[in-house]
């Protein structure tokens, strides 16, 4: 009998190269060898979006299109709406009960997002909303609604899975063997850098390449990757271990013209317009069956539809059956 894995995603925008690499393809590796559920967090969505509906509903037929154009099976995944799942929101107010509000401010995860809230902010923390600190509670009850054994992270996220195990060991201590305690399983590449060399990708950041970007949007991009600063020349010798077009060529070049790429820079032979000219239609090429797969969801939205009903039908009935098991030990199932 396969192992359930669980994961989600937060319908906030479209994937991009980050979320690929980061965990998209992970996802394709593991959806033959696991029970899949996936979830689109539209509830978590809403803990710093609560002002925009709008924007967390369209998103998650976006983000639903981005997963499928990525080669994620409905036949082998389940997609799933968390809002639409009740046993959710229930197993959150349990679990609530279970965790003080100073081990929530010290997990690591919600301590580096609070701490960005008050740059972005201003303030000192006034913004930071009871949800908002509270979603490891509300993750904690999405791994465990479907007996989720196993979490595909990134080891930024560890410190919420790890929250996620205490809560299990808590609950269980009290009302018996009724939870599973999830373990994770890591991407291979855990983040992926901007365009700028920041270490994070983001849309905020303005640093990102998404799937859906088009050629003139891709080239605009590109041209503006960092380089090596010491590269004054055209034929000035330079590091390509400091140049983020580089950086970009590694993932999603061939191995031959990598290593042309890395020569010829060191040499002084390659320019870094060419170098990003050919790093361009590189990334056209990469993301041309991405885009193609995604197109065919865009002219047939009633296919994503049936794919987000089906899947939410299935995890509804797997919520269902977890939450009798909890409500009885918890001798509340009148």
């Amino acid at each position: 009998m396969k192992k359930t894995i669980l994961t989600g995603l937060r319908p906030t925008g479209n994937l991009h190269l980050g979320h690929y690499f980061g965990a998209g393809q992970n996802y394709v590796r593991l959806q033959d060898d696991y029970d899949f559920f996936l979830e689109i967090a539209d509830v978590q969505a809403l803990t710093d979006n609560f002002d925009n509906p709008d924007k967390v509903r369209k998103n998650v037929f976006e983000i639903t299109k981005d997963l499928l154009a990525i080669g994620l099976d409905p036949k082998k995944v389940n997609f799933f709406i968390q809002s639409q799942i009740p046993e959710i929101a229930e197993l959150t107010v349990f679990y609530s009960n279970l965790v003080t509000v100073a081990r929530l401010q010290r997990n690591p995860t919600v301590k580096t997002e609070i701490s960005q809230k008050k740059e972005l902010f201003g303030n000192s923390g006034e913004s930071i909303t009871y949800g908002f600190l509270g979603y490891p509670v509300s993750q904690a009850a999405d791994i465990t609604a479907f007996d989720g054994e196993v979490v595909p992270v990134g080891d930024d996220q560890l410190p919420l899975l790890e929250q996620c195990r205490e809560i299990v060991r808590k609950f269980n201590s009290i009302y018996g063997d009724v939870l599973k305690e999830p373990q994770q399983v890591l991407s291979k590449t855990t983040r992926v850098k901007g365009l700028d060399g920041n270490e994070k990708m983001g849309k905020s950041l303005g640093n990102a390449i998404y799937l859906v970007d088009d050629e003139d949007t891709i080239r605009t991009k590109v041209m503006g990757a960092v380089t090596d600063p010491n590269k004054i020349k055209k034929d000035d010798p330079a590091n390509p271990d400091v140049c983020m077009v580089y950086y970009y060529h590694k993932l999603v070049n061939n191995d031959e013209n990598i290593n042309t790429v890395c020569n010829e820079c060191k040499a002084g032979t390659r320019g870094c317009v060419q170098c990003k000219k050919e790093l361009i239609e590189a990334m056209k090429e990469f993301l041309k069956p991405i885009q193609e797969r995604r197109k065919f969801y865009e002219e047939n939205p009633n296919e994503v539809k049936k794919v987000l009903e089906d899947g939410t039908k299935a995890a509804r009935e797997r919520a269902i059956n977890k939450m009798a098991e909890v409500k009885k030990a918890m001798k509340i199932d009148y």
